[in-house]
């Protein structure tokens, strides 16, 4: 009898520990201590070019904390700062820091925090029936988008893609409509690389196109290139991935064709050893496998959340964004952050606070 009570009291007491463990790892971000990460329904606007990886790992963070869910709405970097200047989301995302204007109209730099959370390449992805490989190079591009070349037969691009038959049709370009994080990362390369382009357009998220057709978001973009023949425009990479269009090789600053892949933005970020919020452009970097258009991509988060729950959800939605579920972006052609922009976002996430206490120390 004694030896069945012992039996029955060791089976009782090992039970209550599995149930304490699992409750455990059910609030713990790495599964070994129990960790508050908060609860509430979040919501946040921004970056298109974020989407295919926000709504991956969202939906996998709900799936391992049930209490915190994410409501995110793809509408461009330059809606989802005004979303986020006006108070009406828990976090913005944007693939430009803000600027200064910005931030002041947000209620000053100490009100909020600029956290890198992506790493990926603007391709240049076309639709020319019968053509599966295409070069370019700065010159040719730039002159794409100011309308100076506009047949896909021109000398310029014939004497890049010896062996390749192009056709003597209109070129057609495509690009966002919107205030676009996108757009500023393709037109801080042109303004790099084109003083044409760099005196008659700029760089911004928004600028005046000099030829081509409009669309608000990636995915607009995306589906005008896969509807119209001889069209040519620049989109995050997995929209291009996604949608199986052709993208461009383009000719880097070492003089090599390279193709837009997450390797050649991985090669592009090892560049800049001091990334910013005030220092963040990595387009025309060298290296013989850097892709020359590629870029971070930033969550704006306040640095005072008066919900304690939903500042300790939004904390640690971010601080598991930026280590562990930086694999989620593996299969859509995202590049893992370098490990000293990790470290810059975990620094920065320190800021946030919830009902007045640090969520991270």
């Amino acid at each position: 009898m004694g030896s069945f009570r012992s039996t029955t009291r060791a089976m009782v007491v090992g039970m209550a520990f599995a149930l304490l463990a699992m409750a455990c790892g059910s609030t713990s971000t790495a599964g070994t201590a129990a960790v508050d990460v908060g609860k509430g329904a979040l919501t946040g606007a921004g970056s298109t070019f974020d989407n295919p990886l926000f709504s991956k790992a969202f939906f996998d963070y709900t799936a391992k904390y049930p209490d915190v869910t994410v409501n995110y709405q793809s509408v461009g970097s330059g809606a989802g700062i005004q979303q986020f200047i006006k108070k009406t989301v828990d976090f913005g995302a944007t693939d430009v820091p803000m600027a200064s204007a910005d931030i002041t109209s947000a209620g000053g730099p100490d009100t909020l925090t600029q956290i890198p959370v992506a790493l990926g390449v603007v391709a240049l992805a076309y639709n020319i029936s019968g053509v599966t490989s295409l070069n370019l190079d700065a010159d040719t591009l730039a002159g794409i988008f100011l309308g100076k070349i506009k047949k896909w037969n021109d000398p310029a691009i014939v004497a890049l893609n010896s062996g390749t038959t192009l056709p003597s049709g209109n070129i057609t370009v495509a690009h966002r409509s919107d205030g676009s994080g996108t757009s500023y990362i393709f037109t801080d390369y042109l303004s790099k690389v084109s003083s044409d382009w760099k005196s008659q357009v700029g760089v911004g998220k928004s600028v005046k196109w000099p030829v081509g057709v409009g669309a608000s978001g990636n995915q607009a973009v995306a589906q005008a290139i896969t509807s119209t023949e001889g069209s040519i425009g620049y989109v995050e990479l997995a929209y291009a991935v996604q949608t199986q269009m052709h993208t461009a090789m383009l000719k880097n600053a070492n003089g090599k064709f390279v193709a837009a892949t997450d390797a050649g933005a991985t090669a592009a970020a090892a560049q800049n050893t001091s990334v910013s919020a005030t220092n963040f452009s990595i387009v025309n970097e060298p290296g013989d496998t850097t892709y020359p258009i590629a870029g971070f991509s930033w969550a704006i988060l306040y640095t005072s959340y008066s919900d304690a729950q939903k500042g300790k959800a939004v904390a640690y939605l971010f601080k598991w964004l930026v280590t562990d579920g930086q694999s989620e972006g593996a299969s859509l052609q995202y590049a893992p952050l370098p490990s000293s922009v990790q470290q810059l976002a975990l620094t920065n996430l320190k800021l946030v606070k919830a009902g007045g206490s640090a969520v991270l120390s």
